[in-house]
């Protein structure tokens, strides 16, 4: 009689310890489900995305070796097509993605909005910039995939014990980082541009939940395209003395025209000129398709080089020993750039930025051989024109090693970053991606 007593006991026991273990690991999982399943999505959607983007460029090569004039009649009708849809089924998606982003991590509504973040968002961000990299659109996928890592993250939000703005800002934050880090296989870029972008008007106090994101969603893209860098890289050189007055030139120069292209972009928002505005603002399609337009024509003038993201033509000019391409190449890139991030239709600024300061640096470097190596030149006029561009020195400096191996050249791309950072500013004063964020604050 004892002994069952006993048995029934110790039964009674283990059943008391199973529940409790059991309400535990429930309760484990409603905290931290969200950091561990959005990563692996977002990872997935990454290279999902970056596949898309590759083979749309691909078919635009094709079109392009077949019919050289196809732009002529094709940009226009699409970049109208393309702002349409933007217009009628996804608002949230104009532009590069990450102002928005920015917006969602500034405001104070503890509701959960859908405008600007979501999943309906991130398929239309993907499809429609898979579409303008297919026609031929000077846009790259890192910041349409920062807002899709955003919206992955931020699709958790207001479930389990994701309900406080403080938590929204970290989900958004990591997604957000996620997404960069994914996008390029560059996790510390990622870290950085969460901390230097995302969370430039906030005390950075998601660490660990950043990096475990970052890490995780990483994992993802190299279990599925291995280890790359993006551009792939260049063994030139600087060192001592006579890296000075290279440092400087390259710093100076990404500085003013980065600085110049903010200024442009800032100033084609807030506001227009007034003899485009009315077209702008009431006639949004056909402003598109007259950027369309004008990008047919500037492709026409440099031999469809402008067209894409700029990938083939950055590879070539760092990794080669002489200027690639004419000098006026990123001028014309530049001027590709612009026209089609006014136009409206979804798109990111990071790889056709580092193509205009490949181009401006493979020019520097035609005009002024005796510089400095051309490979130096070209990926520190890249870093700095990002810098000067966005104004966050850090992550074009980690950005730019990441995607092109650039590590030995550490301490002149960080001084040539800085210096463009300091020229820009007196360009243009206020952070081009902050600014941006305003217009999407008031929708």
């Amino acid at each position: 009689m004892s002994e069952d007593t006993s048995e029934n006991d110790v039964v009674a026991d283990a059943s008391k310890t199973a529940v409790p273990r059991l309400e535990r690991i429930i309760l484990f999982w409603q905290r931290w489900y969200a950091w561990i399943a959005a990563p692996l999505l977002i990872g997935l959607a990454g290279v999902g995305v970056a596949k898309a983007c590759d083979y749309a460029a691909h078919l635009n090569r094709m079109l392009l070796e077949r019919y050289p004039y196809a732009p002529i009649f094709i940009l226009p009708p699409a970049f109208a097509l393309l702002a349409y849809l933007v217009r009628r089924f996804f608002r949230g998606t104009p532009g590069s993605g990450i102002p928005q982003t920015i917006a969602v991590m500034e405001s104070e509504d503890p509701r959960k909005t859908s405008h600007l973040l979501s999943l309906r968002i991130a398929f239309g961000k993907a499809l429609m910039l898979t579409g303008g990299l297919a026609v031929g659109a000077s846009i790259g996928r890192e910041g349409p995939t920062v807002q899709i890592g955003a919206s992955i993250m931020h699709a958790f939000y207001g479930r389990g014990f994701m309900n406080t703005v403080e938590q929204r800002r970290s989900l958004v934050m990591a997604g957000g980082a996620a997404g960069i880090a994914a996008a390029f296989n560059t996790p510390l870029a990622g870290v950085m541009f969460a901390i230097e972008e995302l969370g430039k008007k906030f005390v950075f106090n998601a660490h660990s939940s950043t990096l475990m994101t970052v890490i995780v969603s990483g994992l993802v893209s190299l279990a599925l395209v291995g280890q790359y860098t993006y551009f792939g890289s260049t063994a030139a050189f600087l060192s001592g003395l006579a890296a000075v007055p290279v440092v400087i030139a390259c710093g100076v120069l990404g500085g003013v025209a980065g600085g110049l292209f903010s200024r442009l972009m800032i100033k084609m928002t807030f506001p227009p000129p007034s003899f485009i505005a009315s077209t702008m603002q009431n006639r949004p399609i056909v402003f598109a398709g007259f950027c369309g337009a004008l990008l047919a024509i500037v492709a026409m003038l440099s031999g469809n080089m402008v067209l894409g993201s700029g990938y083939d033509a950055t590879r070539a000019t760092l990794g080669s020993d002489a200027s690639v391409y004419s000098w006026y190449y990123g001028i014309a890139k530049f001027a590709a750039t612009f026209l089609s991030s006014i136009s409206g239709i979804p798109g990111g600024l990071f790889a056709p930025t580092l193509s205009v300061g490949a181009g401006l640096g493979d020019g520097l470097s035609g005009l002024f051989p005796g510089l400095g190596p051309h490979g130096a030149i070209v990926l520190l006029v890249m870093a700095a024109y990002l810098s000067g561009v966005t104004r966050s020195p850090l992550t074009a400096l980690i950005i730019t090693m990441e995607m092109t191996n650039g590590m030995h050249l550490l301490l002149p791309l960080a001084a040539a970053v800085l210096i463009a950072n300091g020229v820009s500013k007196l360009i243009s004063p206020t952070p081009l991606y902050h600014k941006l964020a305003e217009r999407f604050m008031r929708i």
